[in-house]
């Protein structure tokens, strides 16, 4: 799994630095409101604990007793030089975290963090998409988006991977370098790549 982190994909060659995420971290990320807080500031950039309550429908003392607990797990960190004391800023650390479930399959201890964290971010994917399809958008946007899904399929494990890591680069060739200026018309996209092997019922 990489960056939100997301499941099973190969880590796109990007400049940040990666993390391997343990059962520690693991378990100090799967939390229904600390992921949606995660969410907020890897999408959107940072904000307060004000900010992201008003967001959420939660309340400012909740809010940022989960942003300390991210925080010293080191998936957020506070930006210094904006805010106050009393009102501090937060941003996702840059970095890619990695997550392979493989490393938590002989982990009784971290089932149950990984099941919270998995179901969560099948909600997230969801309601990304329900999102994008319940808004009012352009003609030129609401034409290129997409929702599809190919059944014909038949793979070996080494072909799955493949396939893949040739999408992952295709991904990496047209994520802009972190300096680059984007377009005046360029509004933020989202790829949700979900590929998996899918047992057979009945014969053939």
């Amino acid at each position: 799994m990489t960056d939100e982190p997301t499941p099973e994909r190969a880590a796109p060659p990007a400049a940040k630095p990666t993390r391997r995420l343990d059962a520690r971290s693991l378990r100090g990320l799967a939390h229904p409101l600390r992921m949606s807080i995660f969410e907020a500031l890897s999408l959107d950039g940072p904000a307060t604990a004000t900010l992201l309550a008003e967001r959420l429908g939660e309340n400012t003392g909740t809010i940022s007793w989960h942003l300390r607990h991210l925080a010293e797990h080191g998936f957020i960190e506070e930006e210094t030089g904006r805010g106050t004391k009393r009102e501090r800023w937060w941003r996702r650390v840059d970095v890619t975290n990695e997550l392979n479930v493989n490393d938590f399959h002989d982990d009784p201890d971290a089932r149950g963090a990984m099941s919270v964290y998995t179901q969560e971010l099948m909600r997230q994917y969801f309601n990304r998409v329900m999102d994008w399809l319940s808004e009012e958008w352009e003609d030129g946007w609401r034409k290129v988006g997409t929702v599809s899904d190919w059944r014909d399929l038949r793979m070996t494990p080494d072909q799955l991977r493949a396939l893949n890591e040739e999408l992952a680069a295709v991904i990496a060739r047209h994520t802009p370098a972190p300096d680059a200026e984007p377009a005046l018309d360029a509004l933020p996209v989202v790829v949700q790549l979900q590929s998996f092997p899918r047992r057979e019922h009945g014969s053939r």
